[in-house]
């Protein structure tokens, strides 16, 4: 199902959907980055220091995703001259698209963590527990997940649906999606594909629904019982977790060093979620959620 014109006739878009798709990038790279330096002003933190707290990591995420706000809403309104909910905020099955995405991306955590643990690929050295840190956890990885949905989904993917067909736009899309996480410690050719192949299984079920909030929902599900519950690397980071682990050896099974995103076993079950999410969409697509 085409997504091919979102604006009413007397509105329509400056510039072709992959062209504003594009043009975005790079305003979106100064933006975050200049609100990223503000929020390091702002909390007194020296720039090239990497002791930063989860509490600090979490205010800068706010402001870096404040300016991302800003910058889509910036093009939506003024290039795509478009309504900002077209992005993919309607309301109906709010709460079920919600829920299947924290469990989906739950399950998925749950079930590589056994795997790998019965293989001894991972060893358990500990179990933790912090109210407010695994509170802080929660805001960290929303902010991030709805940020990062907006920019790729909600934007850049949403107009590059307008411009070509849909699985070339969701391919080009999720490349894109992992190129910006290039810097991300430990990132190598294995990191790469993993994302890529994320960038899939968020991407398929919003080429056919238009509805942000279940990638929104997947994508904090994923990094929060990813890194908080079971203890891997979020993208190479380290974060709080109940769960203290390590890989016993860094090898394409545990994803070593990136974490279970670099690992075989989660290319393998991003590709069965994604096949999964695409006959489910397949099946309940819509034109027009309000």
């Amino acid at each position: 199902m085409e997504f091919d014109n979102i604006t009413p006739e007397n509105r329509k878009p400056l510039l072709k959907g992959w062209i504003r798709a594009l043009l975005i990038i790079i305003p979106f790279i100064i933006v975050t980055a200049v609100m990223q330096l503000i929020g390091y002003l702002l909390l007194g933190l020296d720039i090239a220091d990497e002791s930063v707290t989860m509490t600090e990591t979490t205010v800068l995420r706010i402001i870096v995703t404040a300016g991302t706000l800003l910058i889509v809403f910036i093009f939506t309104h003024y290039i795509d001259r478009a309504d900002f909910k077209s992005l993919g905020f309607q309301l109906k099955d709010f709460r079920k698209n919600m829920l299947l995405g924290i469990v989906m991306g739950a399950l998925i955590m749950a079930i590589g963590f056994c795997i790998l643990f019965m293989l001894d690929e991972i060893r358990v050295t500990a179990v933790t527990y912090d109210t407010y840190k695994l509170l802080t956890s929660v805001v960290l990885f929303s902010v991030v997940a709805f940020g990062e949905e907006l920019i790729m989904r909600g934007y850049i993917l949403n107009n590059l649906l307008q411009s070509m067909n849909k699985y070339v736009a969701l391919a080009l899309s999720s490349v894109i999606f992992s190129i910006m996480h290039i810097f991300n410690p430990n990132f190598d050719m294995m990191s790469f594909v993993s994302i890529v192949l994320a960038g899939l299984m968020l991407g398929i079920s919003y080429i056919y629904t238009k509805n942000l909030w279940f990638p929104v929902a997947l994508h904090f599900s994923w990094n929060f019982f990813q890194g908080t519950v079971f203890g891997f690397k979020v993208s190479g980071q380290e974060i709080y977790s109940v769960i203290i682990q390590h890989p016993t050896e860094n090898n394409i099974l545990s994803g070593g060093e990136f974490g279970f995103e670099g690992s075989i076993v989660s290319q393998i079950f991003i590709v069965i979620a994604t096949l999964a999410i695409w006959m489910l969409a397949k099946q309940n697509p819509a034109d027009d959620k309000k």
